[in-house]
């Protein structure tokens, strides 16, 4: 009898257990965690600029955070490193070029869709075609940056990198010497 109580209380914490996991899974992970639908085809409000390659987009009535997929500008908000040459012009380039405006997000095909640190890594174009990602590498803001596996745009802004460097346009002019 003593046997078959143990048993049924353990078989019943196990249940209990499994029901939180899955409880915990579907519906305890925070809001920035959580994955929201991205529609290629919609416009979403820029609601704030993090930094060059940084900003925060509001999308399903939340604000997710965007990392322009290959692309890196200096640093000038990590707390860990010093302001890089040229980053206070590349963050005010991408606040010039998003703020008060919308985008169309949209994933490449072959990278994964977030970041380690849970931000989405997408192509962003502006309300009027503009495909920020490329003008930043195109006017010396920023270089082309790959993790990984290439994204699809890789060679193209591999290719505009080339060109903005020779040009010695903005960074490649500035700090590159």
């Amino acid at each position: 009898m003593k046997k078959a109580l143990m048993l049924a209380a353990s078989g019943g914490l196990f249940v209990a257990l499994a029901a939180a996991c899955w409880l915990w899974l579907a519906y305890g992970r925070s809001a920035a965690e959580r994955e929201v639908p991205i529609d290629p085809d919609a416009d979403y409000r820029v609601s704030r600029v993090v930094d060059g390659d940084t900003f925060k987009a509001e999308v399903e009535g939340r604000e997710i955070t965007v990392r322009l997929l290959g692309v890196n500008t200096p640093e000038t908000v990590d707390p860990r490193k010093a302001v890089e040459c040229y980053g206070p012009e590349a963050s005010a380039e991408t606040k010039a070029l998003l703020s008060g405006r919308s985008v169309r997000l949209a994933f490449s095909p072959e990278k994964e869709h977030r970041d380690r640190y849970g931000r989405y890594l997408l192509y962003a174009y502006r309300d009027d075609g503009l495909l920020i990602n490329r003008s930043l590498i195109e006017e010396g803001y920023a270089r082309e940056y790959t993790v990984g596996k290439a994204y699809s745009l890789h060679a193209a802004f591999r290719d505009a990198e080339a060109a903005a460097k020779a040009a010695g346009k903005g960074l490649w002019g500035a700090c590159e010497k």
